[in-house]
């Protein structure tokens, strides 16, 4: 099976030299990997003592974050080397400040392998809630290196636990041990024979709640709320983050008949400008985008930006932020697969949350719809009388929202569990 598995990788290795003449995204996956090994001579040196993280995107990046920031302190002579396999998590995250090497994490060929290990020279090595790279493993379990998986998660369908999957199971027994998320993933993993496994949670968590201690303001998003130059009193918002077209149809409608007083801000998935372009089209309401403000308000007294009641924000990092100043956030993704993105930042913040239908491999968004903290819309009508609900009844909004930072406050800890049994 290792057999041909290694042939498929360099099978694949080649058809991708092929694919980046048609796929921008496979070319940064290709190209962006010619300078890994040239990065780490240059940045690691043969006295260097190194950590290795990987994470598969921008998700599994943003969960180990908090592990990252707490070894660092904890191992302050030690590099800390950060690999991705997506270019969606490498190309938004290249210049980050906790890792001393960001880079591409080569495929998973022999060659490259122990060309990467042996540059790199790692003592710890974690791999964040998935991805599971046979050569790496074993080559970390024949050299001693202590590797772990954090914020694990696993389930029924996958090959570990299949008549089938005895390749696969043998990557898991390179693992000295495994950090879960939950009972049901410790259970799987129990009964395939695997005892070296705890249930630490989910470090997102950990993650959300340190942006509670972070300066989340932002002066343009705080003029922007005003509804009169006077600065007397301030709109009901509601924050629409990383929507994707099947949520925007929904919310366009409801945009486009609401009150002016209330107010929008979209944050969409894809910043591409013809996409851009089109939403803003779509949308009666007076509308201006974040990369236009500027040069509109200079002609103007720059506090103009409360005439405007939709604000589409075509950039990158600092939705986070932006949900500070929400009453209720729409968190996009639910009506296409895999699903719901990430609710865990609007919930720490304490907003009521609406999404869309498909949300059930989210074990945070189960939760909070169980707990109704979060409320799940399948059509237009769900979603008018949701928020209709919300922006008239405090009461209501206030309790949502409440469930949604009592679930993240008491479901911390994750870090600190990992770091005791490191220490």
């Amino acid at each position: 099976m290792l057999f041909l598995y290694n042939i498929t990788i360099l099978i694949a290795s080649q058809l991708l030299k092929l694919i980046v003449l048609f796929s921008p995204k496979i070319k940064l996956f290709v190209e962006g990997r010619k300078n890994v090994f040239p990065t780490l001579k240059e940045r690691i040196k043969p006295t260097d003592k190194t950590i290795w993280f990987h994470a598969a995107s921008l998700g599994e990046y943003e969960q180990g974050l908090p592990v990252m920031e707490k070894i660092k302190l904890h191992y302050p002579t030690h590099k800390i080397i950060v690999t991705f396999f997506s270019p969606s998590g490498y190309e938004v995250r290249k210049n980050n400040t906790v890792a001393d090497v960001t880079v591409y994490l080569p495929l998973d060929t022999f060659a490259n392998v122990r060309k990467f290990i042996k540059l790199a020279r790692p003592e710890m090595v974690f791999f964040i809630k998935y991805e599971f790279w046979p050569n790496y493993l074993n080559a970390l379990k024949k050299q001693g290196i202590k590797t772990y998986l954090i914020s694990g998660i696993f389930r029924e369908k996958q090959a570990f636990f299949k008549w089938y999957g005895g390749f696969y199971r043998n990557a898991l027994k390179t693992f000295d041990y495994f950090f879960v998320q939950n009972e049901k993933s410790k259970k799987l993993i129990q009964s395939i024979g695997f005892s070296n496994v705890k249930i630490s949670g989910d470090t997102r968590f950990d993650r959300v709640v340190a942006i509670l201690k972070r300066d989340n303001s932002l002066g343009f998003i705080e003029d922007f709320l005003f509804l009169d130059s006077a600065r007397n009193e301030k709109a009901k918002t509601i924050v629409i983050g990383s929507s994707w077209p099947k949520d925007e149809n929904l919310l366009i409608d409801f945009i486009n008949q609401s009150s002016d007083n209330v107010k929008f801000i979209i944050a969409p998935h894809n910043i591409k400008d013809e996409q851009i372009q089109e939403l803003k089209k779509s949308i009666v309401k007076k509308t201006i985008l974040f990369s236009e403000k500027d040069a509109i308000l200079k002609q103007v007294d720059h506090k103009k930006i409360l005439d405007y009641q939709v604000f589409i924000i075509d950039t990158i990092g600092i939705l986070t932020k932006i949900y500070s100043y929400a009453d209720i956030a729409y968190v996009g993704g639910g009506f296409g697969n895999p699903g719901v993105h990430n609710i865990l930042e609007p919930a720490t913040f304490g907003l009521p949350i609406v999404i869309g239908p498909n949300y059930s491999h989210f074990a945070e968004a189960t939760a909070l719809v169980n707990m109704d903290g979060c409320v799940s819309i399948s059509n237009y009508t769900e979603l008018k009388n949701t928020f209709d609900l919300l922006l008239q009844n405090e009461d209501e909004r206030y309790e949502k929202g409440h469930i949604c930072s009592t679930f993240v406050q008491m479901n911390k800890g994750a870090t600190d569990i990992i770091l005791r049994y490191l220490e």
